[in-house]
């Protein structure tokens, strides 16, 4: 399966904050793009093989651009420093259409996007769309230092910079964020949380205790957390195609994707961990081992790159 591309031009490079570079991208002849809605991402080709993914962080009304912001990661597997580093205005970039795995749900009382630091990214778009509609809504900013805190001169500007607050490591104890305290008064709300999973893991506990339902607590992580060894080892399970009924073996010590591609069949793979949604397949029957950071329990699709199965067999949707 091929990827579709666009071809976009980088029409803005500017230092956002300190080692968070923000690119504009639009079509060179400056026709309108894919439309996208808050929490969407793309994939962005930074080298031939090399694919990574940013949140799209720009009004979703508009369809003349995107913007992503790229926090220069010392832990970087190849992808944020190239940006960085290699891509200046004027470059051409390829990037896939948009996607979303983190969707604004419709609002249900109160909506609370929690970000850390550079996870701030698609709550930017949600925060655009909450205002636009009139939907009651806080956004709660965490970072380093104000140095480190990107979009500042954009959300003083905004219709909503009354809604946010920012929580800085480095200020005083009163203005840093208490999750349990602020979702212990916070009613009926649903939570959109965005950045390392540290952040998230606190933020996700604070709100379990608050007794908010699981499904009111929505989540992007932007790396994969590692995985819980599993006690003896994994175990091989079977693939069946359910539009062919063929049957594949997948081995131990491969993945559902490596079986896959070993029959021939080549499905889309970006992130290999679970977190970009790009390889995601439907289900039919058997219960999936979800690996990544997408899919919750009793999910009927599973991402072949990294999870396994609960079942001997999976039938799925090929």
């Amino acid at each position: 399966m091929q990827r579709p591309w666009l071809e976009l031009r980088i029409i803005s490079r500017r230092i956002e904050a300190q080692d968070i570079v923000a690119l504009t991208l639009a079509a060179p002849d400056g026709s309108a793009l894919p439309a996208f809605s808050a929490g969407s991402h793309i994939d962005v080709e930074v080298s031939p093989g090399l694919i990574r993914q940013y949140s799209l962080c720009n009004d979703p009304a508009g369809s003349s651009h995107y913007e992503i912001a790229v926090l220069r990661d010392p832990a970087s597997r190849g992808g944020s420093i190239a940006i960085q580093e290699g891509f200046g205005e004027g470059d051409t970039i390829r990037v896939s259409e948009p996607r979303n795995h983190f969707p604004l749900q419709p609002v249900r009382g109160k909506a609370l996007l929690m970000a850390g630091g550079i996870g701030v990214t698609p709550l930017l778009c949600m925060a655009e769309r909450l205002s636009a509609t009139g939907a009651d809504f806080a956004l709660h900013y965490c970072a380093r230092t104000p140095a480190r805190t990107a979009f500042r001169d954009r959300i003083a500007a905004s219709r909503f910079a009354d809604r946010v607050r920012y929580h800085f490591d480095d200020g005083p104890d009163g203005q840093r964020l208490d999750p349990a305290a602020l979702f212990a008064n916070c009613g009926e709300a649903d939570v959109y949380v965005c950045g390392p999973a540290g952040f998230i893991d606190w933020i996700c506990s604070a709100a379990t205790a608050a007794g908010i339902a699981q499904d009111r607590v929505h989540r992007e992580y932007f790396s994969a957390v590692p995985a819980e060894p599993v006690p003896g080892g994994d175990l091989p399970f079977r693939l069946r195609i359910a539009s062919s009924g063929e049957t594949i073996e997948v081995a131990a010590d491969e993945s559902a994707a490596a079986a896959l591609a070993r029959h021939g069949i080549e499905l889309p793979i970006s992130c290999e961990q679970g977190i970009c949604g790009t390889c995601i397949t439907r289900v039919i029957e058997g219960e999936p081992d979800h690996r990544d950071m997408l899919m919750l329990d009793g999910n009927s699709e599973f991402t072949p790159c990294c999870s396994r199965a609960l079942t001997p067999e999976l039938v799925i949707d090929l």
